[in-house]
């Protein structure tokens, strides 16, 4: 007989739901009187919907979507919470080696952060009546969707009317792009290193190339949840925290390779997703992925200046409008107390600010507003744009290419 209080939590097959299953497997659950059941979901879609009506009580979720989930955006008006990062980087553009074979034929010494010589395909391509070229990427409401479009459109691609985007689970990225079906796609690891390895794919930027300290995923459980059950919460989130904090050790990464290629988990071969959690050029491992960060370095804290850049990129892509409150939807999504409170019971260093500039920092840096000082890496965008939180509107219209305009304009 157990008197371990019982939760039911989702993942998606991808390197970044390491601290729920480090969490699970290393016992940091069992240390919190938690008795979890991970369950591997098929697709985000399947995460959102299953959060939604309680069959999970919480999940590695997307950032962007646990906003879009309580606006109700494509789906139940859902409430959420996002009161603990559980990654930055990680993610990558990769497309098929035929397309990378023609991109360097148009501009060999370009560099892979530049769309210009994409742009210039394209524009070929469209006068010679060819059909456009499909990416793919993981939800609309992801960083992934989001970094691509970016991208495409600082080289003057409206992905909007220039490429043909697709939604495609992460697990069938690699098999879509070996098919031809899809001529690149954008998605986290171990996806990007599956290509490469595979031979199918080139990745062309990754997401320290595009913004160092990149977010992605969170944990979020619903609000109801949060406010029904605030020790169990409090609970998950010690034991997600120390997760993190194991996970970043560099001694244990073989350990995590070997733990999360299971099949019950992210089901890749080992020295795949190895690869995915060493740096470029690592001794033995191919240059295909930047190391995915837990904790260090502030990556697991529930930044709220990253969900307010999410949601200027929904606003500057259609996908909300300036009706909706960006600032007080930030705040009551992203819950910076709560981890706070996890944090300081395990003697953990947290920020004291709940935003920061983003994309201003070159090298790295200390950040001082905390309880105690956290070293934190440099967070230049590619284009070396400058995001302050405290502007949303202007921001997202700031943009040449996008669906939100000045009224002047």
């Amino acid at each position: 007989m157990s008197d371990r209080v019982e939760l039911r939590l989702g993942f998606i097959p991808l390197v970044d739901c390491a601290p729920l299953v480090v969490a699970v497997e290393e016992g940091f659950f069992a240390d919190e009187g938690l008795s979890v059941t991970l369950s591997r979901e098929a697709s985000w879609a399947n995460i959102r919907d299953k959060v939604a009506v309680g069959a999970l009580d919480g999940a590695h979720m997307l950032g962007p979507m646990v906003l879009a989930a309580s606006l109700g955006s494509a789906g139940l008006v859902t409430p959420t919470v996002a009161p603990l990062a559980l990654n930055a980087g990680g993610s990558a553009i990769t497309v098929s080696r035929a397309l990378a074979a023609e991109l360097r034929d148009i501009a060999p010494a370009t560099t892979p952060c530049s769309a210009g010589p994409l742009a210039a395909l394209i524009a070929a391509r469209a006068a010679a009546g060819t059909p456009p070229l499909s990416f793919a990427v993981v939800f609309p409401y992801s960083i992934h969707n989001y970094q691509l479009r970016y991208w495409l459109a600082e080289a003057g691609i409206d992905p909007d009317r220039d490429v043909r985007i697709v939604v495609t689970p992460p697990p069938r990225m690699a098999e879509r792009l070996r098919s031809g079906e899809i001529d690149g796609f954008c998605v986290g690891a171990p996806w990007n290193a599956v290509s490469v390895l595979e031979g199918a794919g080139e990745i062309l930027i990754r997401a320290s190339e595009f913004w160092r300290g990149a977010p992605d995923k969170v944990f979020g459980v619903t609000r109801a949840f949060a406010e029904a059950r605030p020790d169990t919460l409090q609970a998950a989130l010690r034991a997600l925290l120390r997760a993190g904090v194991w996970a970043d050790s560099p001694g244990n990464r073989g350990a995590l390779a070997t733990m999360l290629a299971s099949p019950r988990y992210v089901g890749s071969p080992e020295a795949t997703v190895a690869a995915s959690l060493m740096r470029p050029g690592a001794e033995g491992q191919a240059p295909v992925a930047d190391p995915i960060v837990f904790h260090n370095n502030a990556a697991s804290f529930p930044w709220r200046s990253h969900a307010v850049w999410f949601l200027t990129q929904m606003l500057r892509w259609g996908q909300i409008g300036e009706a909706v409150d960006i600032p007080a939807l930030a705040r009551s999504v992203y819950r910076p107390d709560l981890f706070r409170t996890a944090a300081a019971s395990l003697g953990l260093a947290a920020p004291l600010v709940d935003e920061k500039v983003e994309g201003a920092h070159a090298a790295a840096w200390t950040l001082d507003e905390a309880t105690a000082p956290i070293p934190m890496a440099g967070d230049l965008f590619f284009d070396g744009k400058v995001f302050d939180a405290g502007q949303p509107l202007a921001y997202a219209r700031s943009f040449a290419v996008g669906r939100a305009r000045s009224p002047e304009m």
